[in-house]
C-alpha cells in the first residue's frame, strides 16, 4: 500500500472514480434484473440499484474529501462506506444463495403485483401465456399472443406456453450477474476504508507549519 501522502491521494482518487463506474454498472445490472420481465418487484434487484445509487454519491463525497483533505468528509465517507460493505456484501451473498425454487417463488410473487400492461408486455415479449399452467385469470388476454405461437388453422384450444419456464434462465442469470458484481466489489470496499484512514491521518507536506519545514537550529548563538 501507498507509503506517502501524494501516493495515498491519487489512489483513493483512483479508487473512488472507479466506484463511480462500478455504482453505474451496479445500476445497469439491476435494470437488467427490472427488463427480467416480472422481476421487477423483487426486493433483492431493487437493493442492487439501491446499493448502486449510493456508492455514487459516497464515491463523490470521498473524491472531494480526498482533493481537499478534508477531515470531517473523510470520516463520514469511511463510515458510510463501510457500512455499506455490510449491506451489499449481504444483498450480494443473498442473490448467490438463491436456488431455482426461491426464484420460482419471487418470480410468482412479482407477477401478482405487476401491473397487466407490463404482464402484456411480457407476454408479447417471450411469446408465452400466464405465469404457470396453475394460473388460468391472473393474466391478460392471451388472444394476439396465441396468433403467433400456433400455427394457422389450429384450434382454438391452442395457446402458448406459461411465462415461467421461459423466463428462469433470463431470472437465475440476473441473480448470479447482480451477486457476483456485488460480492466482487465490495471487499474493495473494505481496501478503501483502510486506505482513507491511513490518508486521513497523514499531514500535507503543502500545509506544513514552517516550524516544522525550517526547524530551528541547535546552535547557541
Amino acid at each position: 500500500m501507498c507509503g506517502g501522502f501524494s501516493c495515498s491521494k491519487n489512489a483513493l482518487i483512483s479508487l473512488n472514480i472507479l466506484y463511480v463506474m462500478v455504482g453505474f454498472l451496479l445500476i445497469g445490472v439491476g435494470v437488467y434484473g427490472r427488463a427480467a420481465s416480472i422481476v421487477t418487484n423483487l426486493p433483492i434487484i431493487g437493493g442492487i440499484l439501491a446499493c448502486g445509487v449510493i456508492l455514487i454519491l459516497i464515491s463523490v463525497l470521498g473524491l472531494i474529501g480526498a482533493v481537499k483533505h478534508h477531515q470531517v468528509m473523510l470520516f463520514f465517507y469511511m463510515i458510510i462506506l463501510f457500512m455499506l460493505f455490510l449491506i451489499q456484501f449481504s444483498i450480494a451473498c443473498s442473490c448467490l444463495a438463491v436456488n431455482p425454487e426461491q426464484q420460482r417463488q419471487f418470480a410468482e410473487q412479482g407477477w401478482s403485483l405487476a401491473p397487466a400492461d407490463l404482464k402484456q408486455q411480457v407476454q408479447e415479449e417471450f411469446l408465452c401465456c400466464g405465469f404457470n399452467a396453475t394460473t388460468t385469470e391472473d393474466h391478460p388476454s392471451c388472444a394476439q399472443v396465441n396468433l403467433k405461437c400456433c400455427p394457422d388453422g389450429a384450434p382454438e384450444t391452442c395457446q402458448c406456453s406459461p411465462c415461467m419456464p421461459k423466463l428462469e434462465s433470463t431470472i437465475d442469470y440476473a441473480f448470479h450477474l447482480s451477486g457476483g458484481i456485488g460480492l466482487f466489489f465490495s471487499f474493495t470496499e473494505i481496501i478503501a476504508v483502510v486506505l482513507t484512514r491511513r490518508y486521513r491521518n497523514q499531514q500535507d507536506p503543502d500545509h506544513l507549519p514552517a516550524r516544522a519545514i525550517f526547524p530551528q537550529s541547535n546552535y547557541v548563538y
